[in-house]
């Protein structure tokens, strides 16, 4: 065993070629191996290992020495800006190769001189060197520079452009002028204050007209080729409004079934709701909208949801790396996300997607750098209305309720999560009968910011179920609005008091 490669047992390389690896024979056409060079130094670093087929095999170059030498005359005379990779001789089963050990340049983009910073540009596309086009070369440059693109202002815009009140809404506390310069959603231009795409992407009615990629596309396509589409939606405006828009979309096509546990029925989906929402989500905030071509698009097919979000990982990402660490590509716009509480946290949404889609059972999700963008598939159970029963029922434009019966371990799943939800239901109603109090301090009771995501999936819930009431009913948004326990409220704690005894 060597520190670098490893042998498998059939005397071959263990490693298999990817995004930071890549195996050459020879340099007898020495253009591929520098592409792949430029394309490591600009994209995740990489090893290029000479003197190894394609399959492993470890073939050995004749003069190593060389070899060596050469290699360095050709990265140094054909690609700019310079590029010092470290070169190593190492022997395996007795041949010696060459492992060219290529770093993430902060002098990115690298390109092949001959053919110019326009075109010579090259980038890691899984396991294969693609051609970096006008939009990724620029975005090679900014990060470089330590810049994102959504900082950018833009000059067409003007504040006007921005429904301050939806984004005081999403952040839960209202948000001025000063509020846009310190989250980066506005900057200075010319003399006066413009949004930055950022501040577009979060708050305009009509992101499109700036960014031709800020919107969602949303279909429901059937067949083995998922050809047919039975149905699909558009979903403009802010980016955090379009979370839920797309999650209703894919629910209104899901089945599911009733459990009963504790106090309450709880609808159990056939596909796993948090997981998908969490893909959605990273979506959103993790796309390149400087790309122009494509939006963000996201499919139920009869297998498998799986959405695209426009744009390659960052420079210095993998796959791999993605489920231990995240970096933002959008950082403004995932604080806005966070402030919202449809981003929880930052750093852990991918595993926590990993994590949700085991335990319930299915398949290991799937993640791909394909042509211009990253694409994630969760599989789910069929959805093939000729491989299944007809539903008993189907609620106007709602979901579908099927004769499916859930298994005894989804039933136990299930009940705890009902469990724990009425857990909280019965710490806001008791934090609610101690006297009116805010949104705030009812949230903070169960560990939760005072972000609108969180009020509209823990609160609101309970005010049009009766139990919560609002002190000024006639102003909703009031920044003086309290909440204050009901009649019902005070009837379900309690029957739920009752039931614990």
């Amino acid at each position: 065993m060597d520190g670098l490669l490893t042998l498998g047992p059939d005397g071959r390389v263990a490693e298999v070629e990817g995004k930071t690896l890549e195996f050459k024979r020879d340099l007898s056409s020495p253009e591929r191996p520098l592409r792949t060079i430029v394309a490591f130094a600009n994209s995740a670093s990489g090893r290029l290992v000479i003197g190894v087929d394609d399959d492993g095999t470890v073939a050995g170059v004749a003069d190593p020495l060389a070899e060596e030498e050469r290699i360095a005359s050709l990265i140094t005379d054909r690609i700019s800006p310079q590029l010092v990779p470290a070169i190593d001789l190492v022997t395996l089963d007795g041949r010696t190769v060459l492992i060219v050990d290529v770093p993430l340049s902060t002098r990115r983009p690298h390109y092949m001189t001959k053919q110019g910073s326009e075109t010579g540009v090259y980038v890691r596309l899984g396991p294969t060197t693609r051609q970096a086009d006008p939009a990724l070369v620029a975005e090679l440059e900014r990060t470089a520079r330590g810049l994102s693109f959504e900082e950018q202002p833009e000059p067409r815009a003007d504040l006007a452009d921005l429904d301050l009140a939806v984004l005081s809404e999403l952040r839960g506390r209202p948000t001025e002028v000063d509020d846009l310069l310190a989250l980066g959603l506005a900057a200075g231009q010319g003399g006066r204050i413009v949004p930055t795409y950022a501040g577009i992407l979060a708050a305009c009615p009509d992101p499109t007209r700036f960014l031709p990629s800020a919107w969602v596309q949303c279909g429901r396509l059937r067949g083995p080729g998922g050809t047919d589409i039975f149905d699909q939606i558009e979903i403009h405006g802010p980016m955090p409004l379009a979370v839920d828009k797309a999650m209703d979309f894919l629910l209104k096509h899901a089945y599911r079934t009733a459990v009963f546990g504790g106090v309450r029925r709880r609808d159990v989906w056939s596909i796993p709701e948090e997981a998908v929402r969490e893909v959605v989500v990273n979506a959103l905030v993790h796309a390149s909208y400087a790309e122009r071509s494509t939006p963000i698009r996201v499919g139920f097919y009869d297998d498998r949801i799986q959405v695209d979000s426009p744009g390659l990982l960052l420079p210095g990402m993998t796959v791999e790396t993605m489920r231990r660490a995240s970096r933002l590509r959008n950082p403004a716009l995932a604080r806005v996300f966070r402030e919202a509480g449809i981003m929880e946290q930052w750093g852990t949404g991918v595993q926590r997607v990993f994590d949700q889609v085991a335990e319930a059972g299915l398949p290991e999700p799937v993640i791909e750098e394909i042509m211009d963008r990253v694409r994630v598939t969760v599989y789910v159970p069929s959805h093939d209305p000729a491989g299944r029963s007809r539903p008993a029922r189907e609620t106007e434009g709602g979901p579908l309720s099927h004769q499916v019966k859930p298994s005894d371990e989804q039933v136990s799943k299930s009940s705890e999560q009902v469990s724990k939800s009425s857990e909280q239901v019965a710490v806001l109603l008791r934090r609610a009968a101690a006297g009116p109090c805010s949104r705030a301090d009812l949230l903070t009771t169960i560990g939760l910011s005072d972000a609108y995501g969180n009020y509209r999936r823990h609160l609101l819930p309970l005010v049009e179920q009766g139990y919560l009431a609002r002190t000024i009913p006639d102003k909703p948004n009031s920044r003086f609005q309290r909440y204050r326990l009901t009649d019902a409220g005070r009837a379900h704690l309690d029957a739920v008091a009752g039931d614990a005894e």
